[in-house]
């Protein structure tokens, strides 16, 4: 039973306007009825919640949409062969993220801690 981007939307608790977004740059397939209506199939309720959470680790649609369908289509799916290098060099980009954001907490802690001193 084919859904409409409503019932999809709600089935994944994501925007209609993100499912168009996703659709738009062929994440999802679609089909159009004579009235205009964008019908799915059900695996699309998989697929939508896999591409949410490939963004929450911080992928784009971009280096989503190269992913190979182990990856894009299967929901649940957190590693495929052929995106292990993008994966590692993800987390190396997070780490560095991370430690900066360290570096920026030590300087202020330090710039609070002589300001409350009186230096």
């Amino acid at each position: 039973m084919q859904l409409t981007i409503g019932e999809l939307a709600k089935k994944t608790g994501v925007s209609v306007r993100s499912i168009r977004h996703y659709d738009s740059h062929d994440l999802l397939t679609s089909s159009r009825a004579c009235n205009g209506y964008r019908y799915f199939p059900p695996e699309a309720v998989a697929q939508v919640r896999q591409i949410q959470r490939l963004i929450a680790t911080g992928f784009s649609i971009a280096e989503i949409r190269s992913f190979p369908d182990c990856m894009r289509l299967i929901e649940g799916t957190t590693f495929c062969p052929e995106t292990q290098a993008i994966q590692h060099k993800r987390l190396a980009e997070i780490e560095r993220q991370i430690d900066e954001l360290e570096r920026r907490r030590a300087r202020l802690k330090k710039t609070l801690m002589q300001g409350e001193r009186g230096e």
